[in-house]
C-alpha cells in the first residue's frame, strides 16, 4: 500500500492536459493501484493521475455500489445528456464543497487495467464522477464551473 501526495489547487499539474497511455506497464499498474489506495485513504470516491502528478489519462473511481473500483485508461467521452445538480468537492480542493450542474447521463469509453476495452453507460452520482475525474485529465477542475 502505498498513500501518494495529492496536488492541491494551485498545483500546475492540475491545469495541463494529460496525455494518453501507449502501453500499460507494470509502472501503470503500481500507479493504479497507489491511487486507489490514495483515494482509499482520503475518503474519496475518485481520483485522478495529475491529483498525484502524474501527467496521464487515468482514473479510478469508487461510488461504493457494487461494483467496487472502476479503473479508466484512455477515457473518452461518447455521449452525454439530460441534466443534474448536485454538491461536488474534490480531494485537490479541500473544504470546497458546491452544487455542479453536469449531465445526468454519460456514455464512456476506456481502457481497463488489463488493457481490455469497455464501453460504460452511467447516471447519476456515477456519471458524475467519470465527468469529475475526467475533468481533471483535461486540467479542469469542479470550481471553474461556479459562477
Amino acid at each position: 500500500m502505498a498513500i501518494r501526495n495529492i496536488r492541491q489547487n494551485g498545483d500546475e499539474a492540475l491545469r495541463k492536459k494529460c496525455k494518453a497511455v501507449t502501453k500499460i506497464t507494470p509502472r501503470t499498474i503500481k500507479l493504479i493501484e497507489d491511487m486507489a489506495d490514495t483515494m482509499y485513504e482520503a475518503d474519496g470516491v475518485g481520483l485522478a493521475a495529475p491529483q498525484v502528478g502524474i501527467l496521464q489519462r487515468i482514473f479510478v473511481i469508487d461510488v461504493y455500489d457494487d461494483y467496487g473500483l472502476r479503473v479508466f485508461i484512455n477515457p473518452e467521452i461518447l455521449e452525454v445528456s439530460g441534466t443534474q445538480i448536485g454538491e461536488e468537492g474534490c480531494l485537490s480542493v479541500p473544504g470546497e464543497a458546491a452544487d455542479v450542474e453536469r449531465p445526468n447521463y454519460v456514455k464512456v469509453k476506456a481502457l481497463n487495467e488489463k488493457g481490455e476495452e469497455f464501453i460504460l453507460e452511467a447516471t447519476e452520482l456515477l456519471a458524475r464522477a467519470i465527468l469529475h475525474e475526467n475533468d481533471h485529465l483535461n486540467g479542469t477542475l469542479f470550481i471553474d464551473y461556479l459562477k
